[in-house]
């Protein structure tokens, strides 16, 4: 009778700890929201000009079937006017107004096409797949511990080390002692390590470039 009972009890905590699994955060969908920007300020831009030109355009048309003068001009002299371009405006005029509206559409486009990542890494390892919580780290903080590491490995001062974290990319510019040289090598490979260690994703490439010119020590 006992071990029915521990059977059905066992089956009970089963059950409770899938719907408990179920009611969880998606942690690949936060971590995607912490990685990307969101495009929701660009998105209502977008709507409110569209409202804004669609509400003119009903007002005009509104205005013109009642037979009272255009508010600013009649939709009929707009149209025509286009059609005309760029008979009556100067070039210089149409040029500005072509080139501002190019760039405000290359800013939606590149708003919708690029994926928009934040300047973050996601530490493998974590999330979803791990069934724990998602770590994401600043660039800047990944920047200034490989900054330290490069330092160390290379044995000059901080304000000789400068390291650029991107996407798939980080760079580290070492200026040495001026008559002390720098092996590349030591601190690429001091750097990879640490890179290792913090197993980022996505896992950029190092890279290391050693001034020939160094600085004067105090």
């Amino acid at each position: 009778m006992s071990s029915r009972v521990d059977a059905g009890a066992r089956r009970s905590r089963r059950e409770e700890d899938r719907r408990t699994e179920g009611q969880g955060p998606d942690m690949r969908r936060v971590a995607y929201r912490e990685t990307h920007s969101s495009r929701a300020a660009v998105a209502i831009v977008a709507a409110v000009l569209v409202t804004v030109l669609a509400a003119y355009g009903l007002l005009e048309a509104a205005v013109h079937a009642i037979g009272q003068p255009a508010w600013l001009i009649e939709p009929q002299v707009a149209a025509q006017r286009l059609v005309e371009l760029p008979a009556g405006i100067s070039p210089l005029l149409l040029g500005a107004v072509g080139a501002v509206l190019a760039m405000a559409g290359l800013i939606f486009l590149l708003n919708g096409v690029l994926p928009g990542r934040r300047a973050r890494h996601l530490l493998a390892g974590t999330g979803q797949a791990s069934g724990g919580p998602a770590v994401v780290v600043d660039d800047e903080v990944i920047a200034s511990s490989l900054a330290r590491r490069a330092r160390l490995a290379a044995n000059v001062t901080p304000e000789q080390v400068m390291v650029v974290v991107s996407q798939r990319q980080v760079l580290v510019n070492v200026r040495p002692m001026s008559g002390v040289p720098v092996d590349g090598g030591t601190v690429l490979a001091a750097v990879q390590d640490e890179l290792d260690q913090m197993e980022l994703e996505p896992s950029p490439e190092a890279r290391v470039n050693v001034t020939p010119t160094g600085v004067i020590g105090a």
